[in-house]
Order: C-alpha cells, then sequence, then structure tokens
C-alpha cells in the first residue's frame, strides 16, 4: 500500500487530506499528517476573535474528529530526505524517528516574517495563529482594567494605546476590530474615554490594502480617521525597545500592545531541512500541477501547495507570476493536489491549477465592511454582511460552520462578549499563591555563645586544682 505523508495540517493540509479520503478507495494508500497541532486554524477568523466577535475554539478545526482515515501525528517534521522518501518526525517529548514514504504532499504553511529591529522580537505579537489571537484580545482587555484605576498620564496613555505593523489585509481587519472593540469597552468604563484610546497603523508603503482598488483602500482610510484611528503611511519602525515605537519620522509611541503583520514567510523549519527545490524568495518550487519541481523538471513523489510553494499563476495576476499567499489559493489547491495525487497513482495524467481571483473581502468591525471584485466595490453594511456570508461558508465542515454562525447570532442579541480571560495564560498563579508548602529542614540547635566560656572556665578551674594537688604531693 503506498504511503502518503502530508507536513503540515494548515488549509492547504487539511484540505488535501479531508479530499484524498474522499476520492481514494478504501485501502488504496496510507494517509499520514503531522503537524505541532492537533488543528487548523481558521486565519480569516483572527481579526474576529480577536475583537471577541468569535469565539477561539470555533475558529479552529479538529484534525483528529474530521479525519477519519488519517493518521494524524501531533509532531514536527524536522527533516525531508526526498532521495531516500525518508522524513525525521520529532514530537514535544521522546525521541525523533524516520517515517519512509512514496508520496510527500508539503503544506507546512507560513510564519511572520520580521525584519532585525531593536525590540520587535521582544514586545511585539504576530497574528498568525489562535493562540496570539486570544493573547491580543485579552491584552487589550486587561489594559483597559488597568488604565481605569490610574490618573491620566503617561503610563494611562501608553496602556491605552495599539501600534499595528503592516497595512495588508490582516492588518487593517485586526486594527478596525479592535478599535471597534475598544469603542464598545469604553462605555463600561466610565473613568476612560473615547479620546483616551489612541491606534496607530503603520505602513511602509504609499498605500493600505493592495489586494483593492486604490479608491476602495482610500475610503478605508478615511472611515479609519472617522472613527479615530491613525495610518502612517510611507513610514517604517525602526525601533520598539520597552515598548516605544519609533518610526522613520521621527516620532515615538509608546505602547503596551505591539501587533506585527508585516508580511510572511514559507516555514523556514521545512524548507531549510528538506532538499527539495527551493526558489530565491525560500519557497518550495512548485509546477502548475501542484508537483515539486519546473516545468523541464519532475521531483517524483513530492507534492506542495499553499503558502510555502510557489506554484505559477496562470491566471495572470499573481504577484511575480505566482499565486499569492491567501486562503483562497491553499484552499483551492488542496483540492485539486488530492485529485492529482489520486490520478497520478492510478497512472492517469494530473491537470493544471487556475483560478481566478473571486475578490476580497474584510471585516473592518461590527456591521462594516469592504468588499472588491473587479470594478465591483461594496462598503459598509452590506460589504460587512458578505465578509461574513463568504467565511461562514467557507469554514470547513457543517459542524464547524454551525458553531461559529450561533454564535453570530448569540452576539446579534446578547452584545459582544467582553470577558477578559488573561489569566489563563498563568492558571496556577492563584493556586501557588496559596498553597501549602513544606516548612524548610530546621538547622542544628547550636550551644549558646555564653555556655562555652563558662564551661572553658570550669574546665580551667579543674586543671588549676589539678596542677596544685600535684605540687603538694611532691
Amino acid at each position: 500500500m503506498p504511503k502518503i505523508l502530508i507536513v503540515g495540517g494548515g488549509y492547504a493540509g487539511f484540505y488535501t487530506a479531508w479530499k484524498l479520503e474522499k476520492h481514494l478507495r478504501r485501502g488504496e494508500a496510507e494517509v499520514t499528517i503531522v503537524d505541532p497541532l492537533p488543528y487548523m486554524t481558521y486565519q480569516p477568523f483572527l481579526p474576529e476573535v480577536a475583537a471577541g466577535s468569535i469565539e477561539a475554539r470555533h475558529a479552529v478545526v479538529a484534525l483528529r474528529r474530521h479525519l477519519k482515515r488519517t493518521n494524524v501525528v501531533t509532531a514536527k517534521v524536522t527533516a525531508i530526505d526526498h532521495a531516500n522518501r525518508v522524513a525525521t518526525i520529532t514530537p514535544a517529548l521522546g525521541e525523533p524517528w524516520q517515517h519512509e514514504y512514496d508520496q510527500i504532499v508539503v503544506t507546512a504553511g507560513a510564519v511572520s516574517r520580521t525584519f532585525p529591529i531593536p525590540g520587535i522580537a521582544d514586545n511585539a505579537i504576530g497574528l498568525k495563529t489562535i493562540e496570539e489571537a486570544v493573547a491580543i484580545r485579552d491584552r487589550l482587555m486587561a489594559n483597559f482594567d488597568k488604565a481605569a484605576a490610574l490618573p491620566p498620564g503617561p503610563e494611562r496613555d501608553r496602556l491605552l494605546t495599539v501600534v499595528v505593523v503592516g497595512g495588508g489585509f490582516a492588518g487593517i481587519e485586526v486594527f478596525a476590530e479592535l478599535r471597534s472593540l475598544a469603542s464598545a469597552l469604553i462605555s463600561k468604563y466610565p473613568a476612560l474615554s473615547f479620546d483616551d484610546t489612541h491606534f496607530h497603523l503603520v505602513e511602509a508603503m504609499s498605500r493600505i490594502m493592495p489586494e483593492v482598488s486604490l479608491p476602495t483602500s482610500e475610503w478605508v482610510l478615511k472611515d479609519l480617521a472617522k472613527r479615530g484611528a491613525f495610518v502612517h503611511l510611507d513610514t517604517q519602525v525602526t525601533g520598539a525597545i520597552d515598548g516605544n515605537i519609533e518610526l522613520s519620522t521621527g516620532e515615538v509611541i509608546p505602547s503596551d500592545l505591539i501587533i506585527w503583520t508585516a508580511g510572511v514567510m514559507a516555514n523556514p523549519t521545512v524548507v531549510r531541512g528538506s532538499d527539495l527545490l527551493v526558489e530565491e524568495r525560500g519557497r518550495i518550487r512548485t509546477r502548475t500541477d501542484l508537483r515539486v519541481g519546473t516545468e523541464d523538471e519532475i521531483l517524483d513523489g513530492a507534492w506542495a501547495a499553499g503558502d510555502i510553494s510557489a506554484v505559477p499563476d496562470l491566471s495572470g495576476g499573481g504577484v511575480g507570476g505566482f499565486c499569492v499567499p491567501n486562503a483562497q489559493h491553499a484552499v483551492r489547491q488542496a483540492k485539486l493536489l488530492a485529485k492529482n495525487l489520486v490520478a497520478v497513482l492510478r497512472g492517469e495524467a494530473p491537470r493544471e491549477y487556475v483560478h481566478h481571483n473571486l475578490g476580497a473581502v474584510a471585516g473592518l468591525g461590527l456591521y462594516n465592511g469592504v468588499f472588491q471584485s473587479g470594478n465591483i466595490a461594496l462598503k459598509g453594511f452590506i460589504a460587512w454582511l458578505a465578509h461574513r456570508g463568504y467565511h461562514g461558508l467557507a469554514m470547513p465542515s457543517w459542524e464547524r460552520k454551525w458553531r461559529v454562525l450561533w454564535g453570530w447570532w448569540n452576539n446579534l442579541w446578547l452584545g459582544r462578549d467582553l470577558v477578559n480571560l488573561e489569566a489563563v495564560q498563568d492558571p496556577r498563579y492563584v493556586f501557588e499563591e496559596f498553597a501549602a508548602r513544606p516548612r524548610p529542614p530546621q538547622p542544628a540547635a547550636e550551644p549558646a555563645k555564653d555556655e562555652a566560656p563558662a564551661k572553658a572556665g570550669k574546665g580551667a578551674e579543674k586543671a588549676g586544682k589539678g596542677t596544685e594537688k600535684a605540687a603538694a604531693s611532691a
């Protein structure tokens, strides 16, 4: 039985395994998927998770629940030796082992791309995982609690200042969603006012959201300005030491919440640890049929899809001639990859990947959004409905769809959930504070200081008497 190894359980990995279960006959192949996390994260929902509009657990898909005939391994693939068809799997606990395969599908996705800017690695947080989205939400809400107990001043301003770096879709969405959350929080804190909150977005280019038209992006800028948010265009972050954001314009913005969304890069752990073909941007070189290789060369038994791959864009709309790293391409590539892999196993020819962009849709907080498809642009409430409608339907499995839709329905009538669970990141703090501990061992009792000279004196006295007796006898 052929062994298929899928590296990465994100969009492309999950959908590849999901569709392989549909297309493979029972017993036709053995499929194994390896990922450090036991779930797939639906990343378009991360801004809404950060704003408390979606329950965090509803924005992820459990691999073991929905992959019925796939071996799920919670670990990392740290090396790929395709020449010998062997991958090194490293678990969180225990020793690494070698996994032999016949076909490998590399879908390890991307990670946040950062630059060696002082303070960013120590003070900023990304937005690629569900854990990061939850941490952002809890940090903002905890800062409101702290700020409400402080008098006006620099420390309170710092707690109520949010800085987002990167003006792409992820940056704009989380920026707008958090601005919407902060506006909702203000009514719950009589000691704070709207003017006490400060939101800054820093973008190195001269515009935001390159996925939409220039007029649409300008409308977004005006909408953000109306809500008291500041966007710094043609500006770079030069430092972030101790939470002080230094900009290339010379401005310094003290902040306790710095969110980095300025680009992604292919998962370096998998790319650098493999002998697969890699292009100049660090992605796996992939053909239009999703096999690893070039137009003239095919690396037999190796496939790639999603953000880690450089797939030529036959529609002509890709940057540099390649598909851009987004959810639309990852999902559709995975579906075709599963079909092509089955076709190759059965001796049939694979098909090329061709996908015309359906458009772009973004949420800008409750009841506000933007949608662009060709020359058609929608703004405001109707675009927000399009955003929720599209992503609600795109969420994999009906079980997950219903959980998300049910949460939206409850929020419509009950309002946004404003519970802050920042303490969950250190869940043992209360237990540790009051837990009884064994008393440290007591040192052995030492003789009192005034006793030693007394005993020494008595000894000297006895010695003196003994000397006197000896002298008398003599």
